[in-house]
Protein backbone atom coordinates (compact mmCIF):
# COMPACT_ATOMS: atom_id res chain seq x y z
CA UNK A 1 0.00 0.00 0.00
CA UNK A 2 1.26 3.47 -0.83
CA UNK A 3 2.12 5.50 2.26
CA UNK A 4 1.32 9.15 2.73
CA UNK A 5 3.39 11.60 0.73
CA UNK A 6 6.92 11.99 2.05
CA UNK A 7 6.68 8.92 4.29
CA UNK A 8 8.47 6.45 2.05
CA UNK A 9 12.15 5.61 2.41
CA UNK A 10 14.85 5.04 -0.18
CA UNK A 11 15.32 7.52 -2.96
CA UNK A 12 14.81 5.95 -6.33
CA UNK A 13 18.20 4.55 -7.20
CA UNK A 14 19.85 1.98 -9.38
CA UNK A 15 23.15 1.95 -7.49
CA UNK A 16 23.08 4.55 -4.76
CA UNK A 17 21.27 7.78 -5.54
CA UNK A 18 22.80 10.55 -3.49
CA UNK A 19 20.37 12.45 -1.33
CA UNK A 20 20.49 16.21 -1.66
CA UNK A 21 20.42 17.82 1.76
CA UNK A 22 20.84 21.35 2.95
CA UNK A 23 23.81 20.51 5.12
CA UNK A 24 25.75 18.73 2.38
CA UNK A 25 26.27 19.04 -1.33
CA UNK A 26 25.97 16.02 -3.60
CA UNK A 27 28.09 16.75 -6.68
CA UNK A 28 27.00 13.69 -8.67
CA UNK A 29 23.51 12.24 -8.81
CA UNK A 30 23.55 8.92 -10.58
CA UNK A 31 20.72 7.82 -12.85
CA UNK A 32 18.31 10.45 -11.57
CA UNK A 33 15.19 11.55 -13.39
CA UNK A 34 15.29 15.09 -14.79
CA UNK A 35 11.48 15.11 -14.52
CA UNK A 36 11.64 14.57 -10.77
CA UNK A 37 14.67 16.86 -10.36
CA UNK A 38 12.71 19.62 -12.11
CA UNK A 39 9.80 19.12 -9.74
CA UNK A 40 12.04 19.20 -6.69
CA UNK A 41 13.76 22.35 -7.94
CA UNK A 42 10.39 23.97 -8.65
CA UNK A 43 9.22 23.20 -5.11
CA UNK A 44 12.41 24.65 -3.62
CA UNK A 45 12.24 27.84 -5.71
CA UNK A 46 8.56 28.34 -4.94
CA UNK A 47 9.29 28.02 -1.21
CA UNK A 48 12.12 30.56 -1.52
CA UNK A 49 9.83 33.07 -3.21
CA UNK A 50 7.08 32.60 -0.62
CA UNK A 51 9.59 32.87 2.27
CA UNK A 52 10.72 36.23 0.86
CA UNK A 53 7.11 37.38 0.63
CA UNK A 54 7.38 38.05 -3.10
CA UNK A 55 4.69 37.52 -5.69
CA UNK A 56 5.39 35.83 -9.00
CA UNK A 57 4.66 39.11 -10.76
CA UNK A 58 7.20 41.05 -8.68
CA UNK A 59 9.92 38.46 -9.30
CA UNK A 60 9.15 38.45 -13.02
CA UNK A 61 9.30 42.25 -13.13
CA UNK A 62 12.62 42.37 -11.26
CA UNK A 63 14.25 39.83 -13.57
CA UNK A 64 12.49 41.10 -16.70
CA UNK A 65 10.82 37.74 -17.23
CA UNK A 66 7.19 37.17 -18.10
CA UNK A 67 4.87 36.26 -15.19
CA UNK A 68 3.90 33.13 -17.12
CA UNK A 69 7.53 31.98 -17.02
CA UNK A 70 7.51 32.09 -13.22
CA UNK A 71 4.24 30.19 -13.14
CA UNK A 72 5.43 27.54 -15.61
CA UNK A 73 8.68 26.68 -13.84
CA UNK A 74 7.09 26.72 -10.38
CA UNK A 75 4.58 24.16 -11.66
CA UNK A 76 7.45 22.23 -13.33
CA UNK A 77 5.83 22.68 -16.73
CA UNK A 78 9.10 23.99 -18.08
CA UNK A 79 12.63 23.93 -16.74
CA UNK A 80 15.15 26.67 -16.03
CA UNK A 81 18.71 26.76 -17.30
CA UNK A 82 21.31 26.69 -14.51
CA UNK A 83 22.26 30.28 -15.40
CA UNK A 84 18.64 31.36 -14.86
CA UNK A 85 18.52 29.57 -11.51
CA UNK A 86 21.71 31.44 -10.58
CA UNK A 87 19.99 34.76 -11.33
CA UNK A 88 17.04 33.76 -9.14
CA UNK A 89 19.31 32.78 -6.27
CA UNK A 90 21.14 36.11 -6.55
CA UNK A 91 17.78 37.88 -6.37
CA UNK A 92 16.68 35.84 -3.33
CA UNK A 93 20.07 36.28 -1.66
CA UNK A 94 20.72 32.55 -1.31
CA UNK A 95 24.34 31.68 -0.48
CA UNK A 96 26.50 28.92 0.95
CA UNK A 97 25.69 25.21 0.81
CA UNK A 98 22.01 25.84 0.12
CA UNK A 99 22.95 27.74 -3.03
CA UNK A 100 25.40 25.02 -4.10
CA UNK A 101 22.78 22.33 -3.55
CA UNK A 102 20.19 24.17 -5.66
CA UNK A 103 22.69 24.81 -8.46
CA UNK A 104 23.65 21.12 -8.45
CA UNK A 105 19.95 20.25 -8.59
CA UNK A 106 19.47 22.67 -11.50
CA UNK A 107 22.35 21.04 -13.36
CA UNK A 108 20.84 17.58 -12.82
CA UNK A 109 17.42 18.85 -13.92
CA UNK A 110 18.91 20.06 -17.20
CA UNK A 111 20.19 16.60 -18.14
CA UNK A 112 18.25 14.28 -20.40
CA UNK A 113 16.61 11.03 -19.37
CA UNK A 114 17.10 7.90 -21.49
CA UNK A 115 13.47 8.13 -22.66
CA UNK A 116 14.17 11.47 -24.34
CA UNK A 117 16.12 9.54 -26.96
CA UNK A 118 12.66 8.39 -28.12
CA UNK A 119 11.03 11.83 -27.92
CA UNK A 120 9.91 11.66 -31.56
CA UNK A 121 7.85 8.56 -30.72
CA UNK A 122 6.56 9.47 -27.27
CA UNK A 123 3.84 11.99 -26.37
CA UNK A 124 4.90 14.57 -23.81
CA UNK A 125 2.60 13.17 -21.11
CA UNK A 126 4.12 9.69 -21.58
CA UNK A 127 7.63 11.11 -21.22
CA UNK A 128 6.54 12.81 -18.02
CA UNK A 129 5.04 9.52 -16.80
CA UNK A 130 8.31 7.64 -17.42
CA UNK A 131 10.27 10.36 -15.66
CA UNK A 132 8.10 10.01 -12.56
CA UNK A 133 8.26 6.22 -12.69
CA UNK A 134 12.04 6.34 -12.99
CA UNK A 135 12.55 7.84 -9.55
CA UNK A 136 9.42 7.15 -7.52
CA UNK A 137 10.10 5.34 -4.26
CA UNK A 138 6.63 3.78 -4.13
CA UNK A 139 4.29 2.97 -7.01
CA UNK A 140 0.69 1.77 -6.67
CA UNK A 141 -1.00 0.50 -9.85
CA UNK A 142 -4.64 -0.38 -10.48
CA UNK A 143 -5.32 -1.83 -13.94
CA UNK A 144 -8.75 -2.83 -15.09
CA UNK A 145 -8.13 -3.58 -18.79
CA UNK A 146 -4.62 -4.94 -19.49
CA UNK A 147 -1.55 -6.07 -17.56
CA UNK A 148 0.45 -3.13 -16.21
CA UNK A 149 3.26 -2.12 -18.58
CA UNK A 150 5.99 -2.87 -16.03
CA UNK A 151 4.88 -6.52 -15.96
CA UNK A 152 4.16 -7.13 -19.65
CA UNK A 153 6.05 -9.64 -21.76
CA UNK A 154 7.45 -8.35 -25.03
CA UNK A 155 4.88 -10.27 -27.08
CA UNK A 156 1.97 -9.02 -24.97
CA UNK A 157 3.27 -5.45 -25.14
CA UNK A 158 3.61 -5.63 -28.91
CA UNK A 159 -0.01 -6.75 -29.30
CA UNK A 160 -1.25 -4.00 -26.98
CA UNK A 161 0.71 -1.31 -28.84
CA UNK A 162 -0.27 -2.80 -32.21
CA UNK A 163 -3.93 -2.44 -31.26
CA UNK A 164 -3.53 1.37 -31.25
CA UNK A 165 -3.12 1.13 -35.04
CA UNK A 166 -6.85 0.54 -35.34
CA UNK A 167 -7.46 3.98 -33.83
CA UNK A 168 -4.43 5.88 -35.12
CA UNK A 169 -2.04 4.47 -37.75
CA UNK A 170 1.41 3.57 -36.39
CA UNK A 171 4.38 2.60 -38.56
CA UNK A 172 5.89 -0.82 -37.75
CA UNK A 173 9.17 0.85 -36.84
CA UNK A 174 7.33 3.02 -34.32
CA UNK A 175 5.72 -0.06 -32.77
CA UNK A 176 9.18 -1.56 -32.33
CA UNK A 177 10.46 1.62 -30.67
CA UNK A 178 7.48 1.76 -28.31
CA UNK A 179 7.96 -1.89 -27.35
CA UNK A 180 11.63 -1.16 -26.70
CA UNK A 181 10.67 1.75 -24.44
CA UNK A 182 8.21 -0.39 -22.50
CA UNK A 183 10.80 -3.13 -22.04
CA UNK A 184 13.43 -0.67 -20.88
CA UNK A 185 11.02 0.86 -18.38
CA UNK A 186 10.91 -2.51 -16.65
CA UNK A 187 14.47 -2.06 -15.41
CA UNK A 188 13.03 -0.03 -12.52
CA UNK A 189 11.74 -3.32 -11.06
CA UNK A 190 15.30 -4.10 -9.96
CA UNK A 191 15.94 -0.69 -8.46
CA UNK A 192 16.84 -0.70 -4.77
CA UNK A 193 14.41 1.24 -2.61
CA UNK A 194 11.36 0.86 -4.88
CA UNK A 195 8.19 -0.66 -3.47
CA UNK A 196 5.58 -1.65 -6.04
CA UNK A 197 1.95 -2.58 -5.33
CA UNK A 198 -0.23 -3.81 -8.20
CA UNK A 199 -3.91 -4.75 -8.25
CA UNK A 200 -5.27 -6.27 -11.46
CA UNK A 201 -8.92 -6.90 -12.19
CA UNK A 202 -9.52 -10.61 -12.87
CA UNK A 203 -10.86 -9.70 -16.32
CA UNK A 204 -7.27 -8.83 -17.30
CA UNK A 205 -6.38 -12.53 -16.97
CA UNK A 206 -9.30 -13.53 -19.19
CA UNK A 207 -9.10 -10.87 -21.90
CA UNK A 208 -7.34 -12.15 -25.02
CA UNK A 209 -4.34 -10.08 -26.08
CA UNK A 210 -2.67 -11.91 -28.95
CA UNK A 211 -2.53 -15.69 -29.16
CA UNK A 212 -3.11 -18.36 -26.52
CA UNK A 213 0.65 -18.69 -26.25
CA UNK A 214 1.07 -14.96 -25.68
CA UNK A 215 -1.52 -15.06 -22.90
CA UNK A 216 -0.06 -18.20 -21.33
CA UNK A 217 3.45 -16.75 -21.25
CA UNK A 218 2.12 -13.46 -19.88
CA UNK A 219 0.32 -15.16 -17.00
CA UNK A 220 3.37 -17.28 -16.24
CA UNK A 221 5.38 -14.05 -16.10
CA UNK A 222 2.86 -12.56 -13.65
CA UNK A 223 3.06 -15.64 -11.44
CA UNK A 224 6.86 -15.43 -11.40
CA UNK A 225 6.77 -11.72 -10.55
CA UNK A 226 4.70 -12.53 -7.45
CA UNK A 227 7.94 -13.76 -5.86
CA UNK A 228 9.70 -10.40 -6.09
CA UNK A 229 10.39 -9.14 -2.56
CA UNK A 230 9.60 -5.53 -3.49
CA UNK A 231 6.36 -6.34 -5.36
CA UNK A 232 2.88 -6.99 -3.99
CA UNK A 233 0.65 -8.35 -6.76
CA UNK A 234 -3.04 -8.97 -6.11
CA UNK A 235 -6.05 -9.84 -8.24
CA UNK A 236 -9.51 -8.40 -7.64
CA UNK A 237 -11.87 -11.34 -8.37
CA UNK A 238 -14.89 -10.79 -10.56
CA UNK A 239 -17.22 -12.23 -7.92
CA UNK A 240 -15.69 -10.12 -5.14
CA UNK A 241 -16.93 -6.76 -3.80
CA UNK A 242 -16.39 -3.94 -6.28
CA UNK A 243 -16.75 -0.78 -4.23
CA UNK A 244 -14.38 1.22 -6.46
CA UNK A 245 -15.47 1.55 -10.08
CA UNK A 246 -13.22 3.67 -12.25
CA UNK A 247 -10.42 3.87 -14.77
CA UNK A 248 -6.93 2.49 -14.35
CA UNK A 249 -4.50 4.72 -12.47
CA UNK A 250 -0.94 4.83 -11.19
CA UNK A 251 0.00 6.57 -7.95
CA UNK A 252 3.62 7.66 -7.52
CA UNK A 253 5.11 8.38 -4.09
CA UNK A 254 8.38 10.24 -3.44
CA UNK A 255 10.75 10.81 -0.56
CA UNK A 256 11.17 14.30 0.85
CA UNK A 257 14.46 16.07 0.10
CA UNK A 258 15.40 18.82 2.51
CA UNK A 259 12.41 21.04 3.26
CA UNK A 260 10.80 20.42 -0.13
CA UNK A 261 8.22 17.65 -0.08
CA UNK A 262 7.37 16.28 -3.50
CA UNK A 263 3.71 15.33 -3.22
CA UNK A 264 2.23 12.12 -4.55
CA UNK A 265 1.34 12.24 -8.24
CA UNK A 266 -1.52 10.36 -9.89
CA UNK A 267 -1.61 9.36 -13.55
CA UNK A 268 -4.94 8.27 -14.99
CA UNK A 269 -4.94 6.49 -18.33
CA UNK A 270 -7.16 7.00 -21.34
CA UNK A 271 -7.04 5.56 -24.87
CA UNK A 272 -3.77 7.12 -26.06
CA UNK A 273 -2.94 9.63 -23.39
CA UNK A 274 -2.80 10.16 -19.66
CA UNK A 275 -3.58 12.90 -17.20
CA UNK A 276 -1.20 13.87 -14.42
CA UNK A 277 -3.03 14.92 -11.24
CA UNK A 278 -1.11 16.55 -8.39
CA UNK A 279 -3.66 18.16 -6.10
CA UNK A 280 -3.69 16.91 -2.51
CA UNK A 281 -7.39 16.07 -2.73
CA UNK A 282 -6.98 14.04 -5.93
CA UNK A 283 -3.99 12.06 -4.66
CA UNK A 284 -5.70 11.42 -1.32
CA UNK A 285 -8.84 10.11 -3.02
CA UNK A 286 -6.81 7.77 -5.22
CA UNK A 287 -4.79 6.60 -2.21
CA UNK A 288 -8.01 5.74 -0.37
CA UNK A 289 -9.40 4.04 -3.49
CA UNK A 290 -6.26 1.94 -3.84
CA UNK A 291 -6.40 0.88 -0.20
CA UNK A 292 -10.01 -0.21 -0.73
CA UNK A 293 -8.97 -2.24 -3.77
CA UNK A 294 -6.17 -4.03 -1.90
CA UNK A 295 -8.57 -4.92 0.90
CA UNK A 296 -11.10 -6.39 -1.54
CA UNK A 297 -8.50 -8.23 -3.65
CA UNK A 298 -7.23 -11.76 -3.06
CA UNK A 299 -4.11 -12.31 -0.99
CA UNK A 300 -0.79 -12.49 -2.83
CA UNK A 301 -0.71 -16.30 -2.50
CA UNK A 302 -4.31 -16.73 -3.66
CA UNK A 303 -3.73 -14.26 -6.50
CA UNK A 304 -0.73 -16.23 -7.72
CA UNK A 305 -2.72 -19.46 -7.61
CA UNK A 306 -5.59 -17.90 -9.55
CA UNK A 307 -3.17 -16.62 -12.20
CA UNK A 308 -1.66 -20.10 -12.61
CA UNK A 309 -5.12 -21.75 -12.68
CA UNK A 310 -6.36 -19.39 -15.41
CA UNK A 311 -3.17 -19.90 -17.41
CA UNK A 312 -3.69 -23.67 -17.42
CA UNK A 313 -7.47 -23.78 -17.80
CA UNK A 314 -7.90 -21.05 -20.41
CA UNK A 315 -4.64 -20.48 -22.26
CA UNK A 316 -2.65 -23.74 -22.19
CA UNK A 317 -4.50 -25.42 -25.07
CA UNK A 318 -2.24 -24.31 -27.92
CA UNK A 319 0.88 -24.97 -25.89
CA UNK A 320 -0.23 -28.50 -24.95
CA UNK A 321 -1.27 -29.26 -28.55
CA UNK A 322 2.14 -28.17 -29.79
CA UNK A 323 3.80 -30.41 -27.22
Amino acid sequence: MLPAAGAVTGCGQPAKLCRLRREEVCPVVEEGSPTVRRRRLAAELRQLREAKGRSGESVAHALRWSPSKISRYERAKTGLRPSEVERLLDYYGVKGTHREMLLALAQDASQKGWWEEYADSLPEDYQQFIGLEHEATAVAIWHVDVVAGLLQTESYARHVIDSYDRVEPIAPSQVTRLVRVRTRRQQVLDRAGLRLSVVLDESVLLRRIGSDRTMYEQLQRLAAECDRPNLTLQVLPLDGPHTVIGESFVLFGFEADGDAVLQDVVSTEQMRSGFILEGERETHLHRVAFRTLTEAALSVADSKQLILDVAESRWAGTRLSAS
